[in-house]
């Protein structure tokens, strides 16, 4: 094995270099992970225009084969040494009330935005022992808490990690948002969080399901139509209000999923959307806030407003299997695989600074050369 890794080290808001990083000794109840592909995620992009006092490496959508591993986790971890795994971002206590309850997202020891010391993989600084943290290198350190989903050999790399987003979409729509058959949905912003959304309301037997971008989305959008939505949109925010109400007979949906940004400006259409009893999902929120956030429009009309955030381990064993079906064009949505040397192209293409779009983008820590949209 070698002795040292390559990486995509963030250095400073909007700067990537390459270092070499020392390949860790393993102990009794570690291991290593080395990279098949990592996933550039929406959140990568708040992380990269952020300003950070330490450098890190970015990357939590990981995926992988297990390469080193102590006597201790492997015990513990069920897993072996070769065996190909999708790895959670968090890295949870395991006996917190949190943990206990299932939510093991929202432990302390790894939420990142809420607690100044939790570790998870892709934002922890490489000052924190061992460095490699983060799925934009050759190999990530496997901290004794790391949770395992197993992957199919069957399944292609960029798809596999695709569970990461779709798992979202799962948690959100289906098991917190609790959508049911024959209900209505409209997404707003067909993003992977978005895509991922609309599958989820397709399993959950929605009747209609509205994808809604803006007019540089138009590719996203035809994803969105092949994995199953009934209706994209992208035009005057009164238009999609006016088709809404045509399409439900004047109801409105029986729910919203704002994956677009969280303002005042998506917050406000979606209310009015929204039928009587319906609810809002917000996986999001714009830095700002809603200085005039309408709050009697929650009562009057019996609404429900519902933070989201994050997924549980079973919702990205629902999208492993998803994938495993073959019944949609998963594939669809993976459309650009890059080299450790194009990490700030690939965060920039997430981000939209290109005028060539990107749905879903890939890092292929191995690969030397680019292999760029389909």
């Amino acid at each position: 094995m070698t002795k040292d890794v390559r990486a995509a080290v963030m250095i400073s808001a909007g700067e990537t270099e390459i270092r070499r990083l020392p390949l860790p000794e393993i102990g009794l109840d570690d291991g290593l992970l080395q990279v098949e592909v990592a996933g550039v995620c929406g959140s990568d992009v708040r992380h990269y225009r952020s300003q950070i006092t330490e450098p890190r490496i970015l990357g939590h959508e990981n995926l992988g084969r297990v390469t080193a591993l102590g006597p201790i986790a492997k015990e513990r971890w069920g897993v072996s040494e070769g065996d190909r795994v999708l790895l959670e971002e968090y890295l949870p206590c395991g006996h917190c009330r949190a943990c206990r309850s299932g939510n093991f997202r929202s432990c302390w020891a790894t939420d990142s935005l809420l607690s100044a010391d939790a570790i998870r993989f892709g934002s922890t600084p490489i000052n924190v022992y061992p460095g490699l943290w983060g799925g934009y290198a050759e190999y990530l350190y496997l901290h004794p808490r790391t949770v395992f989903h197993r992957v199919d050999e069957r399944i292609p790399a960029a798809e596999a990690v695709l569970a990461l987003p779709i798992s979202n979409g799962i948690q959100w729509v289906c098991r917190e948002g609790q959508l049911r058959p024959g209900q209505t949905v409209v997404i707003l912003g067909p993003g992977q969080q978005g895509l991922g959304c609309v599958l989820a309301a397709k399993l959950a037997g929605a009747q209609m399901v509205i994808a809604v971008g803006l007019n540089r989305d138009r590719r996203r959008l035809e994803v969105a139509e092949k994995l199953g939505a009934d209706v994209v949109f992208h035009g005057p925010d009164r238009h999609l209000i006016e088709m809404v109400q045509d399409l439900t007979q004047g109801e409105g949906v029986d729910m919203v999923v704002d994956t677009a940004r969280g303002s005042g400006e998506t917050v406000g259409l979606a209310f009015n959307l929204l039928r009587k009893h319906g609810q809002l999902l917000l996986p999001t929120g714009a830095a700002e806030g809603i200085p005039q956030f309408p709050v009697s429009v929650l009562s009057k009309r019996c609404l429900t407003l519902r933070g989201v955030r994050g997924h549980s381990y079973m919702a990205v064993e629902l999208a492993l299997e998803l994938i495993a079906s073959r019944k949609y064009p998963i594939a669809e949505m993976s459309t650009h695989h890059l080299s450790l040397e194009e990490v700030d192209r690939a965060i920039r293409l997430t981000a939209g600074e290109f005028a060539e779009q990107a749905v879903h983008v890939t890092i292929l820590p191995g690969a030397q050369t680019a292999m760029t949209g389909r």
